[in-house]
């Protein structure tokens, strides 16, 4: 899993077992309808399906959210990674693996812009499942009244560009496109990789709905990483340290506006060993509020990854929810 992934190559034998027995377990088999948009789930729907849930502004939000990560080609590992994920996620293969996040229990795909055509088309397919999104600002904001056409619940801003800002000082003008989001009658959101971001917006009071924030401040500067380790890794790119964690969860408790933690297997790194992702999913959900929820990227080509991270949510995270 990422965004998380899982390796894209198959485990040893011993490890396929295991999960095999694992989803054996944990019922994944033919599923059950997912649930319901605005209110939660229906009133026909087995509970084996539900997930717990949180409230997104006038939404229930399950407690774990399907990210695109995978879906896009994007592992944050390597390009060899990337590659096998974009052909593995063919549209058609993409819709599967919603409608199988569907069955289990996630009912919110977190993706971009670049995604709402597909979205479309899930849902013209019967599928029921929220949207959100992460943008950053257009102009003319054609991007966000594409979005609300499409049924999306509500946009963030990208968190690269919000920590480019901040890091310049310019932190405000994330401010005017939340303005934008508002007026598009979507909800108004800020992912970041940052807790000083979390911290600084909470400061000045901002009109915001949710935050996204990754638990890992994977975009160090060398020379940052250099001052914190005495040396530069080779080559400088995505350092995932292990005390990050428990700074954003600071920031997370700190705020009462719902949080969507994301990255919590550092982009795949800690999916090698199964104890490393139930620690992950168990240190997560202890660690932030009942009312936020998880991101979790869905790699599914070797295994029922969907029905896996909701069997751990249900572990995990409780009743939850307002």
């Amino acid at each position: 899993m990422t965004n998380e992934n899982r390796q894209t190559q198959r485990a040893p034998e011993t490890d396929r077992s295991g999960r095999r027995e694992f989803l054996r377990a944990v019922g994944a088999s033919p599923a059950v309808a997912a649930a319901g948009l605005a209110t939660g789930a229906s009133a026909a729907e087995p509970s084996a399906a539900r997930l717990p849930q949180i409230q997104l502004g006038p939404h229930r939000v399950s407690r774990l959210v399907c990210g695109a990560n995978p879906f896009n080609g994007g592992s944050h590992l390597s390009t060899f990674v990337n590659r096998q994920m974009k052909a593995y996620y063919t549209p058609e293969q993409i819709l599967k693996t919603l409608k199988r996040c569907q069955e289990v229990g996630i009912n919110c795909w977190q993706s971009s812009g670049a995604n709402l055509e597909l979205y479309r088309r899930f849902r013209e397919e019967g599928g029921q499942m929220h949207y959100l999104s992460l943008d950053a600002q257009r102009k003319d904001g054609s991007n966000l009244q594409q979005l609300a056409d499409a049924g999306a619940i509500g946009c963030a801003h990208h968190g690269e560009v919000t920590d480019r800002l901040f890091k310049d000082g310019r932190i405000d003008e994330v401010r005017d496109f939340l303005k934008k989001i508002r007026d598009h009658g979507l909800l108004v959101g800020v992912s970041t990789h940052m807790p000083d971001v979390v911290d600084t917006i909470e400061s000045k009071d901002w009109d915001l709905d949710f935050y996204m924030t990754c638990v890992y401040e994977r975009h160090r500067s060398a020379e940052a990483l250099e001052a914190l380790l005495g040396q530069a890794p080779i080559p400088v790119g995505e350092v995932y340290l292990p005390k990050d964690p428990p700074r954003m969860f600071k920031a997370i408790q700190a705020t009462k506006r719902p949080c969507l933690a994301f990255k919590i297997l550092a982009a795949g790194r800690l999916s090698d060993r199964r104890h490393w992702v139930e620690q992950a999913f168990r240190d997560t959900y202890a660690s932030i509020k009942p009312t936020d929820s998880v991101i979790i990227g869905i790699y599914d080509q070797y295994d029922d990854q969907p029905a896996d991270c909701a069997e751990m949510c249900r572990k995990y995270s409780g009743a939850g929810g307002a």
